[in-house]
């Protein structure tokens, strides 16, 4: 038995999260992560991390609801474990509201997190300028502790980590028998997916130990997250945009924004700024394909990206698909491999 040589592309929540789900349920795999950025330079650190999702267009919503119930489960697993202040996994309360009536009342996960319900008419007064709300708990993981606790978790499970830059698939013809593409952003050029885009995010970290419910503004752009350490207040989601500098403006806005909702944010002081881009797609990419290689019959290729702002809310439920994947591709493996 030689072993299966899998190679793991993007360290970010998505690929750390199947590269995890690879090494730990297939032992016939020998499993390298290779990435540009680690931990805390991905464009997960900066995520802010709480779970909950918007619908895909083009995704049955059964497999979407088994992504979120995949990932909530696991993550709440952890937030009521010993492992909760490692891994940055905790739960968080508080409400989603809205300017309209939204068309759904209900999303698809409304069962899967905990306690979900319509917000009162006595709990909108807070908020004059909003007509519908939702109240839930759900999970919040702050990946500048999760990631190393995951690559922790990888290592322990016999994976490897090597920082590299790679442009093409071409490149790991040679020394590997299968590919996990989870390279987000980078998948626009590595594999020719004109489809993925960036949206881009600012959000300010502030110190504000008195707040302890998130509240969010449906539409997505404003939003402020209690953590562990700071708040998060943000943000944008500023589509086609490739800027990583933090824009004053934009802060400005944000703590215009966010002080409307939540007055004592006045009172906050600003502890950083962070931009990051959203490696977005109209839908996900979570498939299996053959990829001619030189010299080679066609190396079969797992893709899992395009997750947008719902890296974390569903990386562990896509990683277990890509999981799946990847047994459907040993199974086809000569036997000699095997």
């Amino acid at each position: 038995m030689t072993g299966v040589q899998v190679v793991v592309l993007g360290a970010g929540v998505v690929g750390l999260s199947t590269a995890v789900c690879i090494a730990e349920s297939l032992p016939v795999c020998s499993v390298t992560l290779l990435a540009e950025k680690f931990s805390p330079d991905t464009t997960s650190d900066g995520a802010a991390g709480i779970v909950f999702a918007a619908p895909f267009p083009d995704i049955p919503l059964e497999r979407q609801r088994r992504w979120f119930k995949d990932s909530f489960d696991h993550l709440l697993a952890i937030a009521q474990s010993q492992h909760s202040p490692d891994a940055g996994v905790i739960l968080s309360s508080g409400w989603q509201i809205f300017k309209e009536v939204p068309a759904t009342k209900e999303p698809y996960w409304s069962d899967l997190v905990i306690g979900f319900r319509v917000m009162t008419d006595r709990e909108l007064k807070r908020f004059p300028d909003h007509k519908f709300g939702q109240a839930f708990t759900t999970v919040k993981c702050e990946c500048s502790s999760y990631l190393p606790w995951l690559e922790e978790r990888f290592r322990k499970a016999g994976g490897r980590m090597e920082q590299r830059r790679v442009s093409s698939l071409q490149e790991l013809g040679d020394g590997f028998d299968l590919v996990v593409n989870c390279s987000g952003l980078g998948s626009k050029t590595l594999v020719g997916d004109a489809g993925v885009y960036p949206v881009r995010g600012q959000v300010l970290q502030v110190e504000a130990p008195w707040l302890t419910h998130f509240i969010r503004d449906g539409d997505g752009k404003t939003y402020i997250y209690p953590g562990v350490h700071s708040v998060t207040i943000g943000g944008t989601r500023q589509e086609g945009d490739w800027r990583l500098h933090v824009d004053e403006g934009d802060s400005t806005s944000i703590l215009e924004r966010c002080g409307r909702l939540e007055p004592s944010l006045k009172k906050a002081k600003v502890l950083g700024e962070w931009v990051g881009l959203r490696p977005s797609r109209r839908n996900p990419r979570v498939e299996r394909e053959r990829v001619l290689l030189p010299g080679r019959t066609g190396m079969p290729v797992v893709h899992n990206y395009g997750h947008g702002g719902w890296g974390v809310t569903i990386a562990w439920g896509t990683a277990l698909d890509a999981l799946g994947l990847v047994r459907q591709c040993l199974k086809e493996m000569p036997r000699a491999k095997l």
